[in-house]
């Protein structure tokens, strides 16, 4: 009996349509339901709910068999007959039957009226049952069932279990719509699967909705258990005014058990045929995936008579041994304006990522051998490629008196195609020492560390520094750091109208030196307006205060006489829950030094940052850095949002002065990139309006352009087993400058998809395009 209940789950599970695994985004239902026959008063059966088995079937096969009825009689060696409300458990499986017999020798057993079998993962229900105790030949006739951990149900004729190597099923269906509703269903006029086989064979397969037949297939093989299948996954149907109508056919293709491909044609009635191939591997070094994106000629772009994108992805550990690559490269500079959706790579300052790194690790020590090179974007663009870099780090903590010590260093050599920056190869070195101090209220350590750089530049002819600084060949520098730093944690308990509350107040101080060096013969953010290396300014907020370097890496190191104060207070529930918090702090000079913008100020800017979660459904987020020198406000941002069951709102905004991105980032170009700065406004929104039917969409705005950036709306019908959306998207494609004209591409998509047959198990489109903003959850609280 067993064995056909198992064979019956397999069979209805192998009735998703192109090899789409059923369970892959089944919702488990734990609640009680009616059952298909409702136990009688005597009925032992458990509750009617999930309740997997945990244990192997030779376990339950071994427990105790139970079984009541009115009334029972035996012939010895022939046969004995249960009537009346016979109920039979074993473990989590329950047969009811209006009577049941065993007949001897032939050891068969038969169960007939209002046939019922339950074992916590199917729910089944028939006219009658036979089954060969020997062979274990089974078959059950007129047959419902329900499933019970995940959504699906139907019936069949007949369902015939031949031993344990093979089973058919006549006439049966198969659909994850609720009782009563008959949106739609998928029905076999006979399957066919063998024992051990992850795959079924099925015959006549229909489609049906509302009862009627959509599409037929002849035959269709399909996998019933954990399993990949070669074949087609559905389409996706959509529009947009740049290429037309679009039909994409993806095509799965199961190489070997770790190896395996997707190939994807799309075809574009404004431009024509687009592939894309993503084969995957798994090896003992590791898993990788490659993207590979073809285009011959193209109707829009006729200038163009090929494209392709190609990315390599690969990741592993073995042993002590680390492997990580990330390579990408495309024709040419437009390919990512006319492939907007294109899935090649990791885009970075308008350039395409090409880097690899082995690493090796062991106690005390690790070391990181490492290539980064880019392609560039655009025919303006120069960067450095690290052509390697060896970097090494060797770590005790815990030494001598408490001390910890560590010495990272690094090897790098640095080489670009610009005639107007220099190459060089650059050794760094920086010994450490830090002493904790920790306390339950008290956090401090005392760091002293000293920088050694040596540069041997080339390339160095004609470039000179903002103030007229010339490079030297071969350069070394010394820069001693001395760092006091201490975090105290206070604590109290209050209440705020009759709501008890937690607060902490963490005031914090660090004393900061750094000497005093001239780096003018090295090429560093500073003194020269092209950038260093591969140093950049970082972006000052409360947390970055406390930095000892304000720069990214190691060719400019700031010099600091300085004393940093600052203080956070956090608010938490009766249940410990961060519900407010809010930090502020800023640095004070001792010292002022003439590589500084300016001499005269004393102290920076204030950073202040806070969050705000209010019952779990108002949360606010801020930052801002306010300038008391200048009066004005550097960049802030801040992020609003109400979420209330279906219903969320969320309003952000964002700004950036001109004067912070020209003294931060350096672009030459700054007046073609931005007028005045940034100044960005938008707005994400999801809601219901009516039974099933949800609303969500999105706009943003620049409001120093006052200029669209994106609109994007889309309704979804959702019912208990199927759902089918619509959305528009608009959004503004990319310009090389501000002074062009604004252009606009535009989509509409359909999807439509059927609940409980997987993630593919429809046709759609992804909800956000290549270039849609979306939603994010920007909150740290834990909300």
């Amino acid at each position: 009996m067993s064995l056909t209940a198992r064979s019956f789950l397999s069979t209805m599970i192998c009735l998703a349509l192109y090899g789409q695994a059923m369970a892959e985004e089944s919702q488990v239902t734990q609640g009680s339901t009616e059952p298909l026959v409702i136990p009688t008063e005597k009925c032992l059966a458990p509750e009617y709910r999930c309740r997997p088995n945990t244990g192997s079937t030779d376990d339950i096969n071994n427990l105790p068999v139970r079984i009541e009825a009115d009334s029972a009689e035996a012939k010895a060696n022939e046969k004995a007959i249960y009537r009346g409300d016979v109920v039979v458990t074993q473990g989590n499986r329950t047969v009811k039957a209006d009577t049941a017999t065993l007949r001897q020798p032939e050891n068969i057993v038969t169960a007939e009226g209002n046939v019922y079998f339950h074992d916590g993962e199917i729910a089944i229900s028939g006219q009658s049952l036979q089954t060969n105790l020997d062979n274990e030949d089974t078959t059950l006739n007129d047959a419902q069932y329900k499933m019970m951990c995940t959504p699906g149900r139907g019936e069949a004729k007949r369902v015939f279990k031949n031993g344990t190597t093979f089973y058919e099923l006549e006439d049966g269906t198969y659909t994850t719509c609720p009782d009563d509703d008959k949106s739609w269903r998928f029905s076999a006029g006979k399957l066919e699967k063998e024992d051990g086989d992850i795959f079924a064979d099925l015959y006549h397969a229909r489609f049906e909705v509302l009862d009627t037949p959509i599409f037929y297939l002849p035959y269709l093989r399909v996998p019933v258990e954990d399993g990949r299948l070669t074949g087609f996954l559905y389409p996706s149907i959509s529009w947009n005014d740049t290429d037309g109508f679009e039909l994409e056919t993806p095509f799965y293709w199961n190489i070997h058990p770790q190896a395996d491909m997707r190939i994807t044609p799309r075809y574009m009635s404004n431009r024509g045929l687009f592939m894309t191939m993503e084969p995957r591997y798994l090896t003992e070094m590791g898993s990788g995936s490659v993207v590979l994106e073809y285009m011959g000629e193209d109707k829009l772009y006729p200038e163009f008579d090929k494209s392709w994108g190609f990315n390599w992805t690969h990741t592993g550990i073995q042993n002590h041994w680390l492997y990580d690559i990330d390579y990408s490269k495309v024709s040419d500079f437009s390919y990512f304006t006319r492939h907007t959706d294109s899935r090649v790579g990791s885009r970075e300052d308008n350039t395409l990522l090409q880097t690899g790194e082995v690493s090796y690790r062991d106690l005390n020590w690790d070391s990181t051998l490492s290539i980064r090179n880019f392609q560039p974007l655009s025919p303006n663009t120069s960067v450095y490629h690290l052509l390697p870099q060896l970097a090494m780090n060797y770590y005790r903590p815990d030494t001598a008196y408490g001390i910890d010590f560590y010495m990272p260093a690094q090897i790098s050599k640095f080489a670009t195609d610009s005639k107007s920056k220099p190459d060089a190869l650059r050794f760094n070195i920086e010994p450490t020492i830090v002493l904790p101090y920790n306390l339950p209220w008290l956090s401090a350590t005392a760091e002293g560390k000293v920088f050694y750089t040596y540069y041997d530049q080339s390339n160095i002819d004609g470039v000179t520094g903002v103030n007229g600084e010339t490079l030297e060949e071969t350069v070394s520098r010394v820069v001693p750091m001395a760092r006091l730093h201490a975090v105290v944690t206070l604590e109290r308990n209050g209440a705020f109208f009759d709501t008890p509350y937690t607060q902490t107040l963490e005031p914090q101080v660090q004393y900061l030196y750094i000497k005093e060096v001239d780096q003018s013969g090295i090429y560093n953010p500073v003194n020269y307006s092209g950038g260093g290396y591969d140093t950049a300014r970082l972006q000052t907020d409360y947390y970055g205060l406390f930095r000892a370097n304000q720069y990214s890496s190691v060719d400019y190191i700031n010099p600091a006489n300085q004393f940093t104060v600052g203080a956070a207070t956090r608010f938490f529930d009766d249940g410990f829950k961060e519900r407010f918090n809010v930090a502020f702090g800023q640095i004070y000079y001792l010292d002022r030094f003439g590589t500084q913008e300016d001499t005269s100020i004393n102290y920076s800017a204030w950073a202040i940052e806070s969050e705000l979660n209010l019952n779990d459904y108002f949360f606010v987020r801020g930052s801002l850095e306010y300038d008391s020198n200048l009066s004005n406000v550097q960049f802030g941002n801040a992020t609003v949002e109400y979420r209330d069951g279906g219903f969320f709102a969320q309003t952000s905004y964002r700004y950036v002065a001109k004067d912070y991105i020209a003294n931060s980032v350096g672009f030459s170009n700054l007046d073609q990139i931005t007028e005045d700065g940034i100044s960005q406004v938008g707005l994400v929104t999801g809601f219901t309006i009516a039974d099933g039917v949800s609303v969500r969409g999105q706009y943003f705005h620049d409001l120093t352009q006052d200029l669209m950036l994106e609109n994007q709306l889309g309704i979804t019908y959702r019912s208990d087993c199927w759902v089918i959306g619509l959305s528009y998207n608009e959004y503004l494609l990319a310009r090389s400058n501000i002074n062009d004209i604004a252009r606009y591409d535009n989509n509409i998509s359909l999807s439509f998809s059927l609940l409980g047959l997987g993630a593919n198990a429809g046709f759609g489109y992804s909800s956000a395009s290549g270039n849609a903003l979306g939603y994010r959850n920007p909150f740290g609280l834990k909300n």
